[in-house]
Formats: C-alpha cells, structure tokens, sequence
C-alpha cells in the first residue's frame, strides 16, 4: 500500500491489532489496538488501507501520541476519526492501558504503553528494532541517546509483545529477556554500538 509515494506494509499482526511499517531506513511503525470496543492508534502515520482496518477492528477511541517529537500524523488522523488526541499522556483512564516513563526533559518528552492483561509493551523511541539502535547482536535496543540512562520502568515487564516506532517488533517467550538484557547492558556496549553505527553508515555510501 502506498500513501503519497511511500511505501508502506502491514507488520506485528497480533489477535488485538496491527501495525503497518514504512519501507525506509527509519522504517517508522505504527499500531493500532483495539481494547474494550475501541480502537486505539498510537504514534500513527497516514497509509492506504489503515483506515479499513482500523473500523474493521471497531470503533476508533483515541490516538496516542508516546514521543512529544512524534507528531507523525497523529493529529490529522484523530480529526478525520473524530477522536481525542492523548499527547505524551501520564494516564488513560477508561483503558486497560499503564502508561510508563521514559523521558521528561524540555526537549524529550516520551511515555510507553504497557497493557499488563495481554502483555504488549508499546514504545515510541524508547527501543527500536532497525540496526541504528542496536548493538551487536541485540534483536533491539535504546535509543542511543538513552544508552546512558535507558529508562528502568521498561525493565522486568515480561512482556510477550515489544513494539516499537522504528522496526518490526519483538515478540514470543524470549522478547522480555530481550528487553531486559539490551537495558542491563546499554552503556557498556555503547562502543559496540558505535562500531555497528560505521558499518550502518558505510553502507549508506
């Protein structure tokens, strides 16, 4: 499906949503849950077909913003759905939904979604699954500008879904111990990290 030129497909195809993925070295994702009768899209962007899948999941409820930089097309689509729009929001009351700290600064601001019943952790920048996050051979990792101080709220979830803003996600038995290991050891593999990113980078040219 395409949607002004670019390139899009359908990813993380779970029983209570889906996500649909940009054909870009960025690869932004974005998903859609439905949860009580409601369909929640979060962090989304315009593609063909989302807005079908999306009714045919249920009605829409709300559009979820995680990054404050992830303006995407969160609030063109909450207009056209006739929804609210939840900006970087501390609590969804109403929902099954636990929003978790990630960053709170000036200029980063960013919560993930955690839903405890079905074990699907949502996160904007907080991990991603593309090569510019991880290191070695992490299946995902943090941000970089979060190796450093990767944000603990995410550690010991066990969660059987991980998805994320930049990648497919992560999902199975392992994917908690995945998370779990790439924020135990974020700072120490900052040089392999670096080491990835020349590579990542060569091949650009």
């Amino acid at each position: 499906m395409t949607e002004t030129g670019v390139v899009t497909s359908f990813v993380d195809e779970l029983d209570e949503g889906f996500g649909w993925i940009e054909d870009e070295r960025l690869q932004r994702t974005a998903h859609a849950l439905a949860a009580d009768g409601g369909v929640w899209l979060i962090d989304p962007f315009e593609a063909g077909g989302v807005e079908e899948r999306v009714r045919g999941l249920g009605e829409p409820a709300g559009v979820i913003q995680l990054l404050n930089r992830h303006g995407r097309d969160a609030a063109a689509l909450a207009g056209k759905l006739g929804v609210p729009l939840h900006v970087v929001p501390r609590t969804l009351p109403g929902t099954p939904f636990t929003l978790l700290p990630v960053a709170s600064s000036r200029l980063w601001q960013e919560v993930a979604l955690w839903w405890p019943e079905r074990r699907i952790l949502v996160c904007g920048d907080a991990l991603g699954t593309i090569p510019f996050f991880r290191a070695g051979s992490e299946q995902l990792g943090p941000h970089p500008l979060l190796r450093l101080f990767p944000p603990r709220a995410l550690r010991g979830l066990a969660p059987l879904h991980v998805l994320v803003g930049h990648g497919a996600g992560r999902h199975g038995g392992s994917a908690g111990d995945e998370v779990d290991d790439a924020l135990a050891h974020a700072r120490r593999r900052i040089p392999r990290w670096l080491g990835g990113l020349r590579r990542v980078l060569g091949d650009r040219g």
